[in-house]
């Protein structure tokens, strides 16, 4: 069997320290990337580093305030615990290639029809802040490059990581060329939500049935109203039951059909579409693993 031509990208060579016990489980990107290759789901050429975002596809998005404190080093204290990581000229680093995989994994996704950037999802960054382990907001990032290089006017945003992405829905408030469709934990982070397009909030302990239903139910009608030209798909690992921080239920099975609902319910209309992956907070890191290494294995079907 030959590898599926999926373009997919990696920052996992851009690592950050942290203290023992941390909980972001910065070595799933590594171990990530070593298993799609080993189980031939990317092809080695087409497994991609990305390059630095650029500062001024960061304004886009970001005050120069805020930028500059991340590349600097300058985040007050309660900037730093917002944050949810220490600072390092490491964490600045990956900030801005993590955001450059979703740049370059969105122009991909034009021309192929599907690409995935193996890290990125970090939805919880605002304009002028970060928290929730997300500094710079790689999808908010693409969506205005695309715009201010004339190759996309409008985008869809299909958030299935199980919180809401709530700097994402900050950003593009009052924006009718990008569309915000979030489903996610009703009761779990962020406890202040910020309204996007369309929120569906989950119970804890849904499971496989009442979520693939909830999606099923809304996911056609969130295509329809976002005429968008491009989708990015936020394909969060943390609704598994084995998950930390997820309090849903799904399996391995039940997200896999996620993926393809998502890819089919794009493909049927022509949407390219840009994937990231958003959380995972497993218990066992290997299941983490394994549900993203999930997502690229379906998202190779579409390739």
């Amino acid at each position: 069997m030959h590898p599926a031509r999926l373009h997919a990208w990696t920052s996992a060579r851009f690592t950050v320290p942290l203290p023992d016990g941390h909980r972001f489980p910065i070595a799933k990107y590594a171990a990530l990337r070593d298993a799609v290759i080993a189980e031939r789901l990317v092809a080695a050429e087409c497994l991609h580093e990305p390059a630095r975002a650029a500062r001024d596809a960061l304004l886009r998005v970001h005050d120069a305030a805020w930028v500059d404190a991340v590349e600097r080093g300058t985040l007050d204290p309660a900037a730093a615990r917002r944050l949810g990581f220490p600072w390092s000229t490491a964490l600045a680093e990956r900030a801005a290639r993590a955001v450059g995989g979703t740049l370059e994994a969105a122009g991909a996704a034009l021309t192929h029809g599907v690409a995935i950037n193996l890290a990125g999802g970090t939805h919880h960054a605002f304009p002028s802040h970060g928290e929730g382990f997300c500094a710079f907001n790689d999808v908010a990032v693409a969506v205005r490059a695309l715009q201010h290089d004339g190759r996309a006017a409008r985008a869809a945003i299909v958030d299935l990581d199980v919180h809401q992405g709530n700097g994402t829905h900050a950003i593009f408030a009052g924006d009718d060329r990008v569309f915000t469709f979030s489903m996610h934990g009703g009761r779990n982070y962020p406890f202040r939500k910020v309204p996007g397009s369309l929120d569906v909030e989950l119970d804890d302990g849904t499971g496989d049935d009442a979520y693939l239903d909830a999606l099923a139910r809304h996911l056609p009608s969130a295509l329809e109203r976002a005429r968008a030209d491009i989708v990015f798909y936020l394909a969060g690992a943390d609704p598994h039951e084995g998950d930390t921080l997820g309090r849903l239920r799904l399996t391995f099975d039940g997200l896999m059909r996620r993926d393809t609902m998502v890819l089919e319910a794009c493909r049927a209309i022509g949407l390219p579409v840009c994937i990231t992956i958003a959380g995972g907070y497993g218990r066992d890191i290997a299941d983490t693993v394994r549900v993203h290494c999930n997502t690229v294995r379906i998202a190779g079907r579409f390739a």
